[in-house]
């Protein structure tokens, strides 16, 4: 595997958009490739290594389906009961269609409304985002249920069971759904259901104001040429949820995709039809139970991909290559780059 590729595309990334995070590529649980690069604090110089930990952006969303399908299993949770049904009317939209169902909503095909509408966000989608956390404080947004004045009373798009269109809000029910059938917290769920069974031991839940070591700073870039960077503090929600927000490196991400495809997380049972196309997206991309599906030969993946504001994220596992990578940034507008040329390495 020629990886010198990748490190031309990471060189132009630092020298021309200031890029910084970290490059991951194990074959059969042995690395091929790694690379830190940037800083984890611009403040006070401390470089990216191998044990920082990074946002992670929706990357979230394929723990909390780890964590409904772990329900699933243990048949406390069935994937096409109502949503309805499973929420109590305080802990779910009031507009929320009573045909829609679990299922619907670990595919994006539940129809109902989003509180950040990724499909026509502008190309300066982070401020967007941001402006957010305007009206509802970034400290006050702490747990799943917080984010439900943001969409509850907000009519639905269609009926559930159409076309796909990346709900955040459905991932946000899930979170609910999770904590009501688990009876526990989203966080502990997922840390007892997906980080701890998968060695997951660097990743979490971390807020904003926790001092934790080897943890990045996101951040934003400067808004006219030589004004300062800043942290992305106020532009995100001040602890993640199950639509986004957790934090892990490159090694635990790892450990993830070896741990799913080997069924260590999502029960063989359930595995398959996980990994099985429910809901096609385009020529070559479809979406299993909450997980990305790229491909249908031998080259063929499941993976996951995020963004916030000051993180960007992308995990992909090559089930038939024995292959994982994974692609980790604090900054935006890189990691997708450097992510594409990790593929066609992969590919080749």
């Amino acid at each position: 595997m020629q990886t010198s590729d990748v490190d031309a595309v990471l060189d132009r990334l630092e020298s021309e958009r200031d890029f910084s995070g970290s490059v991951l590529i194990t074959r059969g649980g042995r690395t091929v490739y790694e690379a830190h690069r940037g800083l984890a604090d611009r403040a006070w110089g401390a470089p990216i290594g191998g044990r920082t930990r990074f946002g992670l952006g929706s990357v979230t969303k394929i723990f909390t389906a780890v964590a409904v399908l772990d329900l699933v299993a243990e048949g406390r949770l069935a994937l096409d009961a109502p949503v309805a049904s499973v929420l109590p009317p305080e802990r779910r939209p009031a507009t929320l269609r009573e045909d829609v169902t679990v299922r619907h909503l670990l595919t994006h095909t539940s129809g109902i409304a989003d509180y950040f509408e990724e499909e026509t966000a502008s190309d300066d989608w982070a401020a967007e985002f941001a402006a957010l956390w305007r009206d509802l404080p970034v400290y006050r947004v702490l747990t799943p249920a917080d984010y439900l004045p943001l969409f509850g009373s907000l009519p639905p798009y269609r009926a559930p069971g159409g076309r796909f269109q990346y709900s955040n809000a459905g991932f946000i029910l899930l979170g609910l759904v999770v904590e009501d059938v688990s009876g526990t917290d989203y966080v502990t769920a997922v840390r007892e259901r997906v980080f701890s069974p998968a060695g997951m031991d660097e990743s979490g839940f971390f807020a904003a104001d926790e001092v934790r070591p080897d943890v990045a700073t996101g951040y934003l870039r400067p808004s006219e040429p030589g004004g300062a960077w800043r942290t992305n503090v106020f532009a995100m929600p001040s602890v993640g949820a199950p639509d986004g927000g957790a934090f892990s490196s490159a090694r635990d991400l790892d450990r993830f995709l070896t741990a799913y495809g080997a069924g260590e997380l999502v029960r063989p049972a359930l595995l398959e039809q996980a990994l099985g196309p429910q809901v096609h997206i385009g020529r070559i991309t479809s979406m299993g139970l909450g997980v990305y599906l790229f491909g249908d030969d031998d080259k063929r993946a499941f993976g996951a991909e995020g963004g916030d504001p000051g993180a960007e994220a992308l995990i992909r596992r090559y089930p038939v290559l024995d292959v994982n990578t994974v692609v980790l940034s604090n900054v935006n507008d890189s990691a997708w780059t450097v992510d594409e040329t990790v593929r066609e390495i992969v590919k080749r």
